[in-house]
């Protein structure tokens, strides 16, 4: 699947520039090619840290950042595929030295998407080899899969030393949109499902925008309720009439609604939607979607905004957070709140 001309226009609706051509990859992945771990005790190697000032610190209408020195939790936040087909994109994997791929990255997803947890925790975004979009697409399924693989050690290596090195066992939140959940689900799997001392430490895990099951994991349970902690919260957004075979769909899937917070078949309308973020960060839509749970997806009414007389995707993934950024945001406060009055 390819963005279509309608999701290139939500893209850049949402700040991405884009080209007008799709840059695959010239060649399978290069089996020789030596991994390199990324030093994360450089603090350029993170998109999203504390001790610096970088976009996840922004607050939507607001012109001073948000103090996270004294948040008792963390947020761990693995980001979204950045490396998308631009001209001269032809490689698997990103340099995590790639100044025009890591400025995307700051501006676009660290921006709109781990900004939501600034009021919960303090929020490390780690940057990483992350895989070429075509990872995902390329019929050589192997190549994208060692390019995935590639990028996961960089992941694994961040989240390490993140607790190691900052975490030093406070409680923590685990958020990721698109490629990030792809990594963030096998890391949970890798570090925290099967550790007892972990598990007691996670607030919630946020897996946005790629399929987490039900029974994704032996001891954490998908969250029930808007209060629940220890547990994983996932969603993938539609529009209300997207044709049924465009989209893999299994009452298997979870899917939890961003409005009620539950995983049952009640529709939420607009009027429980705080707010939503879309081109200008600095500009806040209140009541912009609705939301109801169908066999494993979010199906929204079509939302209203300058410019949506030419948005006619009824594929939302990559606003899956931006539509519902102050519910999210909220949510994560009241589970921080509800982790710390836990028996």
């Amino acid at each position: 699947m390819k963005y279509s001309s309608t999701l290139v226009i939500f893209i850049t609706l949402l700040c991405i520039s884009c080209n007008n051509a799709y840059y695959f990859p010239t060649n399978k992945f290069d089996n020789s090619k030596t991994y390199i771990p990324t030093d994360y005790s450089d603090l350029n190697m993170w998109a999203a840290h504390p001790n610096k000032n970088d976009t996840a610190d922004r607050v939507p209408e607001q012109k001073t950042l948000q103090d996270q020195s004294k948040l008792p939790v963390d947020v761990f936040f693995v980001h979204p595929t950045t490396l998308t087909g631009y001209k001269g994109e032809t490689y698997w994997n990103a340099s995590t030295n790639d100044s025009i791929i890591n400025k995307r990255t700051d501006e676009t997803t660290i921006l709109n998407q781990a900004s939501i947890f600034n009021a919960a925790g303090k929020v490390y975004a780690p940057r990483y080899q992350q895989a070429h979009v075509e990872a995902y697409y390329t019929k050589d399924v192997e190549t994208g899969k060692k390019a995935l693989e590639f990028a996961y050690r960089d992941v694994k290596n961040a989240f390490r030393f993140f607790l190691t090195n900052f975490n030093k066992e406070r409680p923590f939140i685990i958020a990721s949109h698109s490629q990030g959940t792809t990594h963030a689900k096998r890391l949970i799997k890798d570090f925290i499902d099967t550790d007892e001392k972990l598990r007691s430490r996670l607030v919630a895990a946020y897996l946005i925008g790629i399929i987490v099951k039900k029974d994704e994991f032996k001891n954490i349970p998908p969250c029930l309720n808007p209060n629940d902690i220890g547990c994983s919260i996932s969603w993938r957004t539609y529009r209300k009439d997207i044709e049924a075979e465009k989209v893999k769909q299994s009452d298997t899937f979870l899917a939890t609604n961003p409005l009620s917070w539950k995983t049952d078949t009640i529709y939420m309308p607009k009027t429980s939607n705080l707010g939503s973020i879309l081109r200008n960060f600095d500009k806040i839509h209140p009541e912009l979607v609705d939301a109801k749970v169908d066999k494993g997806i979010i199906k929204v009414s079509k939302p209203v905004f300058f410019g949506s007389i030419f948005y006619n995707t009824k594929n939302y993934h990559i606003p899956d957070l931006n539509f519902f950024y102050f519910n999210t945001r909220q949510n994560a406060v009241n589970r921080v709140r509800a982790y710390f009055k836990k028996p």
